[in-house]
């Protein structure tokens, strides 16, 4: 089995990255199917809690090709699977301003389930986004010379 990665390579620059974890998502049938065929996206994607359940929303996931009556909505709510303790630890910390949820990293762990890296993040000011060029273009230089 091929290993399925697919990651979110704004949310670094877009964002400082505070707190990470690790979750399992409720998927149906043809979503997982597709998400083992690669056909998944998380640029868009963020966090929400609804009621007291967090769900991550603008996740992408295209509608497997042979799931003829039973496809899915490539855009729909899909929970994530944490422990009690975590997501009260989210939700205290999403009281603070300007801090947000975003998924970093979907990929496919040993066992063949979905799993999705998620981080507490807090939004870059223009200048740290500046200073974030400028360290990976040093970094560049330095590994051209």
């Amino acid at each position: 089995m091929s290993a399925v990665e697919i990651k979110n390579r704004k949310a670094s620059f877009e964002y400082h990255l505070l707190d990470a974890f690790t979750c399992g998502i409720q998927l149906m049938g043809s979503e997982i199917k597709s998400i083992r065929g690669g056909q998944a996206s998380i640029n868009e994607a963020f966090c929400a809690f609804v009621g007291d359940e967090l769900v991550v929303r603008n996740m992408t996931i295209e509608p497997y090709a042979n799931a003829k009556h039973y496809a899915h909505e490539p855009k729909r709510d899909r929970k994530l699977l944490l422990h009690r303790t975590e997501l009260n630890k989210l939700q205290r910390k999403l009281k603070d301003q300007g801090m947000t949820v975003v998924p970093v990293r979907l990929f496919i762990d040993t066992n063949g389930r979905a799993k999705l890296d998620i981080a507490l993040a807090k939004g870059k000011k223009l200048y740290d986004k500046r200073e974030s060029i400028k360290a990976r273009d040093v970094q560049r230089d330095i590994d051209r010379g």
